[in-house]
């Protein structure tokens, strides 16, 4: 059998306010430990039926990139919620609640604007 290995790291201010995250995985092709200015990571407890995650954000994320980051991750998750299940038209209502998501997101930034 083969492990795998995620390593996470996260430098925190003296306010213990994520400065920096990197990550690396064992297998893969990056040399380096790889940056994020933000990660969600879920866990789902199969005894208590909850979900365990972890959201950070780095003090530099901005708030547009945190809409494009919300946005690619509800579209990631409709479409592994229908590699699992093959739900064609729920997974259609999570990309469609998405995309009006961001639709709404850029037209609310495009209003502070002016």
């Amino acid at each position: 059998m083969n492990q795998s290995s995620i390593k996470i790291d996260v430098l925190l201010d003296p306010n213990k306010i994520p400065e920096q995250i990197s990550w690396s995985a064992s297998g893969s092709t990056a040399e380096e430990a790889q940056k994020a200015k933000a990660m969600c990571i879920a866990f789902w407890d199969g005894i208590d039926k909850t979900a365990m995650r972890i959201d950070l954000w780095t003090k530099d994320m901005m708030v547009d990139e945190m809409a494009d980051f919300y946005y690619q991750m509800m579209m990631t998750m409709a479409d592994t919620f229908k590699r699992a299940t093959q739900q064609e038209e729920l997974t259609q209502d999570m990309k469609t609640f998405a995309k009006n998501f961001f639709d709404k997101f850029r037209a609310l930034q495009i209003k502070e604007q002016k």
